[in-house]
């Protein structure tokens, strides 16, 4: 499988010209059975990101562009009554597809924007009563523009939480933003690539991130990671239990990517923060005063004894 993760990555960063990190923990949350939020401007390549996943690993891609009319029929499916039969039937959603691009997430009203919450904690859907089944492996990735609020409804905490991460992607550099011309003048698009693994490797994985071993001491620090969040004074509200477990499973899935059957410290620091950033808010006065969550999140984390193994 390491081999697979490798040539994964690599064609991955072929067709998304950007950030590296970017594609590692999406390969993170995708292993660890996780949801991803990304948070940018419009242009930089999050539609193509979610599609060269998609099709790196050949899984069922959806796209739903979420504006203020959308139904949460139109995410989950209806029941459509067949004359001829007298009977309901069930039409599938939007959101019945492996990987599902929400794409504008916060364009839509919290009625809708809910419809998601059963289908991202639990895997399935109900619809009248009768619950549906959603493919395996599900992923959502959601994208949102953090400067853009006009005709925006912001995401309650119920909602953010079941995002495992918080991605970024930003612009490129120059030498990134060169080669990204040189890709669609030579007409190098996401339609050319090619399947690197199929989906029952990607549950099979799955299975293998689970059996990571974390050691005592690495449980205790990452309680204690979660623990100091909830008495720091510029948060309005530390991270829920749900978080913690995010931590714990993406912590694996960093360990795994590395080739590891296990956990070290520095996995958890290397996804805490994209873990817990979209999780914790500043209060009025540290937002006033320039605070910063990334940077709060950083000096907390100094202050955690990191265990010896």
């Amino acid at each position: 499988m390491e081999e697979k993760i490798t040539a994964l990555k690599k064609q991955m960063c072929e067709y998304f010209v950007g950030k590296e990190s970017v594609v590692e923990n999406l390969l993170i949350c995708l292993l660890a059975g996780g949801h991803v939020l990304l948070e940018d401007v419009p242009g930089v390549g999050k539609t193509t990101l979610a599609k060269t996943l998609a099709k790196s690993v050949e899984c069922d891609f959806g796209r739903i562009q979420f504006t203020p009319d959308t139904l949460p029929g139109d995410v989950i499916g209806t029941s459509i009554y067949n004359m001829k039969t007298g009977e309901f039937t069930y039409r599938e959603g939007s959101i019945m597809h492996q990987i599902v691009l929400a794409d504008e997430i916060n364009r839509t009203s919290p009625k809708t924007q809910a419809s998601l919450l059963e289908a991202m904690e639990e895997g399935k859907v109900t619809v009248d009563g009768k619950t549906y089944a959603l493919p395996d492996p599900f992923m959502v990735i959601a994208t949102q523009n953090p400067v853009e609020f006009l005709g925006t409804y912001p995401l309650p905490e119920a909602q953010t939480d079941r995002f495992m991460m918080r991605l970024s992607i930003g612009y490129p550099v120059p030498e990134e933003e060169i080669r990204l011309a040189g890709n669609f003048l030579a007409g190098k698009f996401t339609d050319e690539v090619r399947s690197i693994c199929k989906d029952e490797d990607i549950k099979k994985m799955k299975d293998e991130v689970k059996a990571v071993h974390l050691s005592e001491g690495v449980i205790q620090y990452i309680q204690e990671m979660t623990d100091i969040t909830r008495t720091e004074k510029q948060f309005v509200l530390g991270v829920s239990p749900r978080a913690m477990l995010s931590l714990i499973r993406a912590s694996q899935a960093r360990a795994y990517l590395d080739g590891r059957d296990y956990v070290k410290p520095d996995d958890v620091k290397d996804v805490v923060i994209n873990v817990f950033h979209h999780r914790l808010r500043l209060t009025s006065e540290a937002t006033i005063q320039g605070g910063d969550v990334d940077r709060i999140m950083k000096e907390l984390s100094l202050k955690v004894k990191v265990p010896m193994k």
